[in-house]
Order: C-alpha cells, then sequence, then structure tokens
C-alpha cells in the first residue's frame, strides 16, 4: 500500500461569483499518511467540512488536485469517482444515514447491495462486522429499536463493508452523550491500530480530538495549525493542553 492515503495539493474551493465569492479552501496543502488518525477542527465556516467533501469526491476543487491512494480523484469523471469511491472510501455521519425499514444487518450490507452483490453473499461477513462493533446480538433490530451509540456503531460496520481503506467520519459523535462518543471514538481508534485503516474525522471537541495522532485547525479556509506528537496512542499532554485540555 503506499505510504500516502491523501495529498490535497494547493485545493481551492470557492463558491459563488465576483461579490458574492466564498473562498472555502484557500490553496491548502496537505498529506495524510495511510493508517493514521487526523482531526480536523475550525470554527464553523472554516472550511473544514468543504475539505471533508473534497476528500471524499463528493464536491470538486476550483483549483489544485485532489489525490487518493495515488488517484487522482479530481480528475475523475462521475462514474471513475463513483466506482473508486465505492471501493476505497466509508463514510461515517453524525446523524447515523440508517434506513428506518431495515435492519442493522440489511444496512450493514447496504453499500454492497447498491454494487450488485447478493445478500446472501454479503451476509456472513456484515455479521462479522457486526460483532466486531459489539452488536451480534442487534443484527434484527431497526434503528429505531437502537440507541444512539449502536446506531453509530452500525453507521460504522456500514462503513467497512466494502473494506475502504479509508474512513471519513463529520462530526460522528455529535449525537452522542459523553460515555457513548468514548465508545465510538476508541473504537475507531482501534480500526486504526488494529486494522490498519486511516481515519479522517472532523469534529468541534478537543476531547474527540484528542484521540487522534494529529490535530489540523483550519480557519477562513486554510491551516493555521497542525498538531501531531503521539504518546502512546494518542496526543501527549502538550497537545491535549493546546486543544483546551480533556
Amino acid at each position: 500500500m503506499t505510504t500516502s492515503a491523501i495529498q490535497l495539493t494547493n485545493v481551492t474551493k470557492v463558491y459563488g461569483q465576483s461579490k458574492n465569492e466564498v473562498r472555502a479552501l484557500d490553496a491548502v496543502s496537505l498529506t495524510v499518511p495511510a493508517g493514521s488518525f487526523t482531526a480536523i477542527m475550525g470554527a464553523s465556516g472554516s472550511g473544514k467540512s468543504t475539505l471533508l467533501h473534497l476528500v471524499a469526491g463528493l464536491a470538486t476543487p476550483t483549483a489544485g488536485e485532489v489525490i487518493l491512494f495515488d488517484q487522482t480523484i479530481s480528475q475523475m469523471n462521475d462514474d471513475t469517482l463513483t466506482r473508486f469511491r465505492r471501493r476505497h472510501v466509508g463514510l461515517i455521519f453524525q446523524s447515523f444515514n440508517l434506513l428506518p425499514t431495515m435492519s442493522a444487518l440489511e444496512n450493514v450490507c447496504l453499500p454492497e447491495l447498491i454494487d450488485g452483490k447478493r445478500m446472501r453473499d454479503i451476509e456472513p461477513k456484515a455479521k462479522q462486522l457486526l460483532a466486531m462493533v459489539n452488536l451480534t446480538e442487534r443484527g434484527d433490530h431497526r434503528p429505531d429499536q437502537l440507541s444512539g451509540g449502536q446506531q453509530q456503531r452500525v453507521a460504522i460496520a456500514r462503513a467497512l463493508i466494502n473494506d475502504a481503506p479509508l474512513l471519513l467520519a463529520d462530526e460522528p459523535t455529535g449525537n452522542l452523550d459523553s460515555k457513548t462518543g468514548e465508545s465510538v471514538l476508541i473504537l475507531m481508534r482501534e480500526l486504526v491500530k488494529e486494522h490498519q485503516r486511516t481515519i479522517v474525522m472532523v469534529t468541534h471537541d478537543p476531547k474527540a480530538a484528542a484521540y487522534a495522532d494529529r490535530v489540523i485547525t483550519l480557519s477562513d479556509g486554510k491551516i493555521i495549525d497542525d498538531l501531531g506528537a503521539m504518546i502512546g496512542g494518542k496526543l501527549s499532554t502538550a497537545t491535549i493542553a493546546a486543544l483546551g485540555g480533556v
């Protein structure tokens, strides 16, 4: 596997025109090593969600290049990008985005079903993933029969079903209480450490960011800070203090 999961080179994203122009990202360059956990922080409007959308291929840069695993996704056509994203990127959202009429097991299987695979072929792997997130006994439960933390773990299992090496998480603990949020963050940390996944997480919470290897802060579309000293699988004491304490 390549040593870099993500490379952004002078990436700019502009919305609107002339007097209404908004520069959401401004010539951002960034490299994210494969098998690392990066948190993106910043105030509302700083560009962190735009950055995540560009990495996911859900938006196209106005200028610059977005490269995932040595493939320049910013130059791909829609069909090629869709196929690439299905195989390389897993998405985890704050709102879970589970289909209410489907069971936990069926929700986990959904990306592969959309890709044309048969339920009976996907089900064994989906059950293994539910076991990995400690939901073995909840496979037949619909989302409204699960707690918020359980729904988020289903969403994480769904993001893993296609063996995507890159997971992009948008405020994954934003709708969870502190204890449940911590369990989700521990799981994400284990996915990096034990399964060599690469995770990029947008968060406003310094406590969540402290689970990452690296914390990047954006302001007005630019990177203004990049903290990454590691001690024992978490950020160093100095870095945590810089984040506001944990």
